[in-house]
Parts: structure tokens; C-alpha cells; sequence
């Protein structure tokens, strides 16, 4: 029986993780075998084939020239800990899927800009957090991301208040909301890079969002 490919998940070092949880059994239902890592989660040494960066704490803003003196929670040691993991995944061009936060960090690292509070620029959507899928997106035509879950239109759920407002280079925006606001980025040169600005990972009963993690760790495979 061949190994299963072995996926790194980041997120933070909390005794009780959920999103950590429901990732690994989402990566678990695709296929793949999952390991934590975080500042209290040291990576095993195994070789690893795919990386998920979770969601999560708001990323300091002197990482894209955000405003300082606004008041946020973030977390410089997880900041660093996973800017290092995804340069480390783009050296070797290994799968990389970014979630909420992490599809932002991606950008981050790759030189893109974020809206630091998108609630003024919202008209037609709520920032009222919801697990539900109850936020709608739509996607490019052409996006790889339709290709995965086999629809332009999703149903998702919002945890966020930031998001991704200019991409980083070799990265395009794929994914709108209502008030069209990034959701969705993927690499525009071909890499295994995909970044959505949902949480899939409590929502792996739905074919569309299993599908996500079924295409990362068939791409590490």
C-alpha cells in the first residue's frame, strides 16, 4: 500500500485547536496523512509533500506596510514561524494551500498588500463571523480553483476582517464576494499555490470544499 502524503499544517499552538482538528481530518478524507506544526508543535523531521497555513490572529502589519499603531491581536512568533515554512514550500515548489490568514501571509510573503479592516468598505455583505456556509463568491472563469470544486459560484463561510487587497508577485486574485473583496488567489505562473479566505476545513462535508484538500494532496502526491 503506497504512503500517504504526508501534509504540514501550521496554526497556533493552542491545547484546544479546532481548526487544527477539522484540517487534519479534512486531509485525512482526501487521502493525506497530517502533521502539526506550530511555536509549540516543533515539525518532526519527515519529509513533508504538501503545506496547509491555517487561519487565524491578524498578521503584524509592519509585514505590508499596514498601519502600527492600530490596535490588533497578532502573534509575531507564529508570523515568523510560517513566513519561514512558506518560503521554504516556494523554494521547493511544494503544494501550498493558505487559509483565511494564510492565504494572506502568502500574499505577504510574495510581496502583495492587505486591507487592514475591510468592515467600512463593506455595503452588501456582513462581518458577522459564521462556521455556515452562508457568504457567497464567485469565481474567475478560468480560475483552477473552479476546476477543483466544479462550479464559479460557492457557498462559504466568514471569520475575517482583513483580506487580500493587492496580489503578490505571480499571484491573482480568482475570488470575489458581493462587495467584491479578494476570497480566492492562486499562482498565475503555474505554481501549486492556492489561497481562499474561508475556513474549507469546517465545511469538508461538502464535496466542493473536500475538494480543495483532495487537489493539495493529490498535487503532493
Amino acid at each position: 500500500m503506497a504512503e500517504r502524503p504526508r501534509i504540514g499544517i501550521t496554526g497556533n499552538g493552542r491545547r484546544w485547536a479546532p481548526a487544527w482538528w477539522c484540517a487534519r481530518l479534512a486531509v485525512l478524507f482526501a487521502g493525506g496523512t497530517a502533521e502539526r506544526i506550530s511555536v509549540r508543535h516543533p515539525p518532526s523531521g519527515k519529509p513533508l509533500r504538501g503545506l496547509i497555513i491555517g487561519g487565524g490572529n491578524d498578521i503584524s502589519p509592519e509585514h505590508y506596510q499596514g498601519d502600527i499603531l492600530e490596535k490588533v491581536k497578532t502573534d509575531p512568533e507564529r508570523d515568523a514561524l510560517e513566513m519561514e515554512w512558506i518560503r521554504r514550500a516556494l523554494d521547493a515548489r511544494m503544494p501550498l494551500l493558505g487559509i483565511c490568514r494564510g492565504a494572506q501571509l502568502i500574499n505577504v510573503v510574495l510581496g502583495g498588500s492587505l486591507h487592514q479592516d475591510i468592515r467600512p468598505l463593506r455595503k452588501r455583505t456582513k462581518n458577522r463571523p459564521g462556521l455556515l456556509p452562508t457568504k457567497q463568491v464567485r469565481l474567475s472563469a478560468d480560475a483552477r480553483l473552479v476546476e477543483i470544486c466544479g462550479k464559479p459560484h460557492l457557498r462559504v463561510n466568514s471569520l475575517h476582517h482583513q483580506a487580500v487587497k493587492d496580489p503578490g508577485e505571480g499571484i491573482r486574485i480568482v475570488g470575489w464576494d458581493l462587495d467584491q473583496l479578494a476570497q480566492a488567489i492562486e499562482s498565475a505562473d503555474g505554481r501549486p499555490i492556492l489561497g481562499v479566505q474561508w475556513h474549507p476545513e469546517y465545511l469538508s462535508y461538502l464535496p466542493s470544499q473536500l475538494a480543495i484538500f483532495r487537489w493539495l494532496v493529490t498535487a503532493a502526491d
